[in-house]
């Protein structure tokens, strides 16, 4: 029976488990999926670990998916572009290669739909994937908010676009599109203290709680809103595909849904 799981620190509010043993549970696939607590300095190890411990592989949340660059074997061109990883395999021989799904999670609830400015909360390894979607969906123009201007420089610079920085405080410009990418407001971490200043959709890829203050904020100013259970299952399919080789029956995702808002 094949394992996987996901790596974090903190890691116990992830809804990934419930996810791939939903697919699985209903595609029969003998399998699990399983939470693993592991802190920064012992991120190597753990993933040296996965081979001898006959895992399948792991998805990678926050503070990893940079880090686990350092101990990878190979990429693939969608990780290598973001610089950051979100889903880990094994191979046969052992090594562990690198992906990310993210870019995914987020292209799949805005398909259709173009946004000339982007406003985009956070610079880590979330961030890097929401810019390397942007082409795909048409941005002209990127403005960063950071806790910290040096990451958010760095990220507009890759971004090739025109823009600006400014900090993750007082209120936002007004854009085509808002999305938060920091771990602020989520559950057991700070809130997040920023205020929307105009926006046409507004996208939280925080899921924990489903109803954040950001996502409360932009109902309450009649804003579509995207929550981040559309990305958290977008990319987990996409990730479920790599580690048991069979897609997920995504016509199902509104019992999906529901089970996860369950808690």
């Amino acid at each position: 029976m094949k394992t996987a799981g996901v790596m974090g620190w903190p890691v116990a509010h992830s809804k990934s488990p419930r996810i791939h043993r939903f697919w699985l549970e209903a595609l029969g696939i003998p399998g699990d999926y399983a939470r693993f607590p592991v802190p920064p300095e012992r991120l190597g190890a753990a993933l040296r670990a996965l081979a001898p411990l006959g895992l399948a592989g792991v998805n990678l949340t926050v503070p990893h998916k940079v880090a686990a660059l350092a101990h990878l074997d190979s990429l693939d061109a969608t990780a290598e572009r973001t610089g950051a990883v979100n889903t880990v395999t094994v191979g046969e021989d052992g090594a562990l290669h690198g992906s990310n799904t993210d870019v995914a999670g987020i292209l799949e609830p805005l398909s259709g739909r173009q946004f000339a400015h982007v406003v985009l909360l956070g610079a880590g390894g979330a961030a890097r994937a929401v810019v390397a979607a942007l082409p795909a969906l048409g941005a002209q123009r990127l403005t960063v908010c950071n806790r910290s201007p040096a990451p958010a420089e760095v990220l507009l610079a890759a971004s090739g676009l025109s823009g600006e920085v400014r900090p993750l405080s007082g209120t936002t410009p007004p854009a085509d599109l808002l999305v938060n990418a920091t771990s602020l407001g989520m559950e057991g971490q700070p809130p997040l203290e920023i205020r929307i200043g105009g926006a046409p959709l507004v996208f939280d890829l925080v899921y924990a709680p489903l109803e954040t203050a950001l996502l409360a904020e932009a109902r309450a100013l009649g804003l579509p809103a995207v929550d981040g259970l559309a990305m958290l299952i977008a990319q987990a399919a996409e990730a479920f595909a790599r580690f048991w080789g069979a897609r997920p029956p995504r016509a199902r995702d509104a019992e999906l849904r529901a089970l996860l808002a369950r808690g």
